[in-house]
């Protein structure tokens, strides 16, 4: 069982849903994204932040956060192609 570690996240995140236009919730596979990981794609891609600078903020290792980053992009790229709704956790 994966141990909970605290994690500085500082972006706030007002939407909660995303979904393809013109099919209904109930109809969709869904994928859950982790504040983590939200956190860390606005770190790097909205920010520009190199992974190690990113890391720091969020007080993981850089390993770890390039584990929480790939993560999130593989939901993410799975959501655009495949047609799901994306939750933020």
């Amino acid at each position: 069982m994966p141990r909970y570690v605290r994690r500085k996240i500082r972006g706030r995140f007002n939407h909660k849903c995303f979904k393809p236009c013109g099919v209904r919730a109930n109809e969709l596979d869904e994928v859950f994204l982790t504040a983590s990981e939200m956190e860390a794609m606005r770190l790097t891609d909205i920010e520009n932040l190199y992974q190690e600078a990113a890391a720091e903020k969020m007080e993981v290792s850089r390993a770890t956060f390039g584990r929480i980053l790939s993560n999130a992009r593989v939901k993410i790229t799975d959501a655009l192609l495949n047609g799901k709704a994306i939750n933020i956790e």
